[in-house]
């Protein structure tokens, strides 16, 4: 027990030593300040680009409904710490932690089949003992994903022309796991985006062409037979709904998207939200609510700020050597774009409706701070990247 309580001091001492530096002052005494060259490399622009988004949501929601902003500016606050913890983490030299995090995750997956309990016919939570805390482990996936790719192709490169099928094929393992374990649950939705993120990142990291032909001739194949012997009824209803006449949620966020204008109306007037026409107005269809009450240009000015963000995400990818970087601000760059695309398409009846939210838009706590922790990483791999490099002494001394 003594040398488990040693060995997490020096753990703490390491870290504080690691990220701040110890200074004199004229009269002598100690004086501790933070690593500024950390800062260096750290990403405000990213930051500048979010916190609009956080604002403009916050004001939204306190609008509609002003129980759900205080809990909104509590998820807001917890991702504060959540992020500075995560900062902070010497993820670079620990990265052996990255495979057990992702495994961790694939065993919380399997356990929601054996102690998960179901609502609205899906089993997709674990209730925690003793505190009544539900944890959704597919959420949990979403970085531990990213986080695992970026490990693995950090490990192995990608050779000129790209990965060829076996190597390709080893990859797909770490994600077709956690999307068939989703799936099953069932939970299409996330599974898709999983896929679609994963798959996303071969494609922009390197893939040889001669596989990806080869998968477009094996989904036009598959697809038919999934949707009659893989889809369950109410996902079939969803298709069905969508190729038909538009339901009621769909035709009331059509309405307050139209009745916006150019402009937008004011609170009296945006009736829709006002008299609980629009359903879930906070979150799924937070982007009709947006265009009711700030019109085409207030809707357009959001759209840019997601537009802004991914193509710095993708800038960042492209301009690193660093694969670690590359592949995680590749990933949340496409989590975004899929986020955003589908919720918005779905507003306006391009898509089906499948509970989406407008990433770090809409009402929620577990989406918000997933897209936080990535952003953390991301940061995190950043504002690093060089210190992390040298072989200090403090790593001798303390670890």
């Amino acid at each position: 027990m003594g040398n488990k309580v040693k060995t997490i001091f020096f753990q703490v001492h390491y870290l504080l030593c690691y990220n701040f530096t110890k200074t004199k002052t004229k009269k002598g005494s100690a004086l501790w300040r933070f690593d500024r060259t950390i800062l260096t490399q750290f990403d405000f622009i990213s930051i500048a680009l979010i916190l609009p988004l956080i604002i403009f949501s916050y004001i939204l929601i306190n609008e509609a409904v002003p129980a759900l902003a205080q809990k909104q500016l509590a998820y807001i606050g917890a991702s504060f710490f959540v992020f500075l913890a995560i900062f902070f983490l010497p993820i670079r030299r620990r990265s052996w932690i990255i495979p057990f995090v992702y495994w961790v995750g694939i065993a919380l997956l399997i356990a929601v089949f054996i102690f998960g309990h179901a609502r609205l016919g899906a089993q997709r939570w674990i209730e925690i003992p003793l505190i009544g805390f539900t944890l959704q482990p597919s959420e949990f996936m979403k970085p531990a994903l990213v986080l695992m790719l970026a490990y693995i192709i950090n490990k192995k490169p990608p050779p000129y022309g790209g990965y060829r099928l076996l190597e390709f094929l080893k990859i797909s393992f770490y994600i077709l796991v956690p999307f068939v374990l989703i799936a099953k649950e069932p939970d299409l939705g996330t599974a898709l985006v999983l896929l679609l993120i994963g798959y996303g990142i071969l494609f922009f990291i390197g893939v040889y062409w001669k596989i990806w032909v080869g998968i477009l001739v094996l989904v036009s194949l598959v697809v038919p037979i999934s949707y009659n012997f893989l889809l369950h009824d109410y996902q079939k209803k969803r298709v069905e709904a969508f190729m038909g006449a538009p339901s009621y949620h769909v035709k009331q966020s059509i309405i307050a998207i139209g009745s916006g204008g150019l402009f937008g109306k004011s609170k009296e007037e945006a009736t829709q939200t006002q008299l609980r026409f629009l359903p879930i107005a906070t979150s799924d269809f937070i982007f009709a609510f947006l265009v009711e009450r700030s019109g085409f240009m207030g809707a357009l000015g959001v759209i840019v700020l997601y537009a802004l963000l991914i193509l710095h995400l993708l800038s960042l990818s492209i301009y690193n050597k660093d694969y670690l970087i590359k592949v995680v601000s590749v990933g949340i760059s496409f989590m975004i774009f899929i986020y955003m695309s589908v919720n918005i398409a779905m507003t306006i009846g391009f898509a089906p409706v499948v509970g989406v939210p407008l990433p770090m838009f809409s009402y929620g706590g577990s989406s918000f701070i997933n897209f936080i922790i990535l952003f953390a990483i991301m940061q995190n791999l950043m504002a690093f990247r060089y210190k992390d490099g040298y072989k200090s002494l403090r790593k001798k001394t303390f670890l």
